[in-house]
């Protein structure tokens, strides 16, 4: 532990429990505090072996990450003033901010540093398909970014439609494709989801309204980034949970097309190792259908729930599946050797590069 500003001789020698002084009160309420004069709250503590200067002024808010206190944000000020709504809005969205940083350093932290026996460091996530695995990690990459497509003006506009079908008609074939190697493992009702797929990139729906926007004055692949976006953004807001989960279907599928209209091949391995655990910030339907069967022992994610289309297909084919894993540190994962049961808690042993995960009810 460091300080910076306060003497490093008070560092392991003055703490605050939970409920004790103004940060204290914090973190036990889990709320904001603003007070313009602080030393008059009942709570108030000053610590004078920290070298702390005196103020009047308190401003304090949680940061909080998957409901998990990590800390408290604070702002002081010697002269007595209520710091306004716009300050206020400030500190908590920097606190928001600063959550998601250190939970992402604390998991990180972790693999380097492991607190559990045996080496092991624990992380989070959502049960979406039960059962166990043992394999090796490998962490698949996104076919292609959205939102760093830049605008441009085409210079020919046939040609940038011309080239959007060509990509979406290449998705198309991959979905197929995929479809066909999972026909013999799940039923008629599951594969139908890979029909919807075919719809969803039919000319009456994606293709329609990307080549109107290349009609209005915009490049295919920032077309396809503006129309993408503007569904996502609408069916993350919507109440049904069903529904929200769509979203990442349409993201899956804009990708594949910006990948081809970028002229890249989606990233997925020429050879999966025997017992695959795959990885990934999002799984689609798709890329499950581009791991052979025999080779796929599990399946982690850091986005999507239990009503994923993913979430379908991996009960359907028996596939131990923990999604909505937001902590996980992908990049230090692949390769590392790994086993877990398909539920809500996971760890990773950096050391012994093995996985290993708990139960959940």
């Amino acid at each position: 532990m460091e300080t910076i500003g306060l003497h490093s001789r008070a560092v392991g020698r003055v703490s605050l429990r939970v409920g004790e002084g103004l940060v204290g009160l914090v973190a036990e309420r889990e709320e904001p505090l603003n007070l313009e004069d602080a030393p008059a709250h009942p709570r108030f503590r000053y610590f004078e072996a920290t070298g702390e200067e005196r103020y009047s002024s308190f401003l304090g808010v949680p940061i909080i990450h998957q409901r998990r206190m990590l800390g408290v944000l604070v702002v002081q000020q010697g002269e007595k003033r209520r710091y306004d709504e716009e300050d206020e809005a400030f500190l908590i969205t920097m606190g928001a901010q600063l959550a998601g940083v250190l939970a992402h350093a604390l998991a990180t932290g972790s693999l380097t540093r492991p607190s559990l026996p045996g080496g092991q460091a624990l992380f989070t996530g959502v049960a979406a398909s039960p059962g166990m695995a043992i394999g090796e990690i490998v962490v698949i990459a996104a076919p292609a970014d959205l939102n760093s497509v830049p605008d441009l003006v085409p210079t020919d506009v046939e040609h940038e439609i011309s080239r959007l079908r060509v990509a979406i008609g290449r998705v198309r074939e991959e979905i197929k494709a995929a479809g066909e190697r999972l026909a013999n493992r799940i039923s008629a009702q599951e594969l139908a989801l890979f029909e919807v797929y075919q719809q969803m990139l039919s000319e009456a729906a994606l293709s329609q309204e990307v080549e109107k926007r290349i009609r209005e004055g915009q490049w295919a692949p920032g077309a396809l980034a503006d129309v993408v976006r503007r569904h996502v953004q609408y069916l993350e807001r919507v109440d049904d949970d069903y529904l929200r989960e769509r979203a990442a279907d349409v993201r899956d599928l804009g990708r594949r097309v910006l990948a081809h209209l970028q002229e890249e091949t989606p990233q997925v391995p020429d050879i999966f190792p025997e017992s695959t655990i795959l990885v990934g910030d999002e799984i689609s339907v798709a890329t499950l259908g581009e791991v052979p069967r025999e080779r796929l022992a599990g399946l982690v994610a850091v986005r999507g729930s239990s009503t994923s289309h993913v979430a379908i297909i991996a009960r359907a084919m028996g596939i131990p599946t923990v999604l909505g894993m937001v902590d996980l540190p992908l990049p230090r994962l692949s390769g590392a050797r790994g086993c877990w049961t398909g539920t809500a808690v996971a760890s990773s042993c950096a050391r012994r590069k093995s996985w290993k995960a708990g139960t959940a009810a």
